[in-house]
């Protein structure tokens, strides 16, 4: 599959879906192994999610390494890292059965081997979803929503441990109902955020060290799920769900001058569906995601290249 881009679908896999529904993926390239996270439970909306965590040597051949859970909450939308140390690092949100004082909090998991994962800490403020975390030196990074009530303000938060955190700046976009926030720090430590607005289009955003000062532009598109990258020839591309004509989960490529967006290749994908994960490895692009335009919902795993790369 090709678009007038010069992007290219190489192949396409569906890696699993033993769970009546899979989803909310995201995928790492660590130890010369890739790693992908997303969540099992019966539905998208009940209250059972679990974390199931694979491993694959080749990205073909794929096997569960864990599955993480938590008692007292639905964990949702696992974000895979790699902590200074050389720790894996999970980051997640807990929907809370327990809603009495609090409905949400931002959880994190560790792990040295990616089998034997450390039991869920409850980081971050209480209502205040962390969605998408990232390392930049020494430290670690997440912009958080507002979960219940209103108005649904957005919060960086910043850690030098992944446990302990500390609001870092306030001043992020309100307006529209903002939620998802996938955050992605490039070679130069600068600091790129695609962001979902539930009731208005996706915003592009950015920020030099120390990350307290964010410029947004209006992508003009509504999305859903975003993911963001910044390849080594300086291309800024994402993907996430887009709706208009036909709902899908596609890669797009952002304009980091006036933040807009243009869909660069639209995966085979369909109906629930949406939270890639991105990893550029070896010239080509791999993009985790699911989706149910084949019935179920399930994970799956693409690769695709550009033309302009030999």
């Amino acid at each position: 599959m090709e678009n007038n881009t010069g992007w290219q679908l190489l192949d396409v896999r569906r890696i699993w879906n033993e769970a009546p529904h899979n989803a909310f993926t995201d995928l790492l390239r660590y130890r010369d192994q890739w790693w992908c996270v997303f969540r099992e439970a019966e539905h998208h909306l009940t209250q059972d999610g679990t974390l199931r965590v694979l491993r694959s040597p080749d990205g073909k051949h794929w096997e569960s390494a864990a599955l993480l859970s938590w008692d007292i909450a639905d964990l949702r939308d696992g974000k895979l890292s790699v902590c200074p140390d050389g720790r894996l690092m999970i980051n997640g949100g807990a929907a809370l059965h327990d809603r009495s004082t609090h409905s949400h909090i931002s959880v994190v998991f560790f792990s040295d081997t990616g089998e034997d994962w450390s039991p869920p800490q409850a980081v971050g403020e209480p209502n205040f979803w962390i969605w998408k975390m990232a390392w930049a030196a020494d430290a670690v990074y997440g912009i958080a929503y507002r979960c219940g009530g209103d108005p649904r303000t957005l919060r960086l938060y910043r850690s030098e441990n992944g446990v302990d955190f500390t609001q870092l700046a306030a001043n992020l976009p309100d307006e529209a109902n903002p939620t998802e926030a996938a955050l992605h720090f490039d070679a130069n430590q600068t600091a790129w955020c695609l962001l979902r607005r539930n009731h208005g289009t996706g915003l592009l955003g950015r920020a030099n060290a120390p990350y307290t000062d964010w410029q947004w532009q209006n992508t003009g598109t509504p999305l859903g799920g975003p993911a963001i990258l910044r390849l080594p020839d300086g291309q800024l591309i994402g993907a996430c769900r887009l709706v208009n004509e036909t709902v899908r989960t596609s890669l797009v490529e952002l304009d980091s001058t006036n933040g807009t967006l243009k869909e660069a290749l639209t995966l085979p994908s369909g109906g629930d569906t949406s939270y890639p994960g991105l990893v550029w490895h070896d010239g080509q692009l791999w993009i985790s995601y699911y989706s149910s335009h084949e019935g179920q919902s399930a994970i799956y795993l693409a690769r695709a290249i550009v033309g302009r790369i030999s």
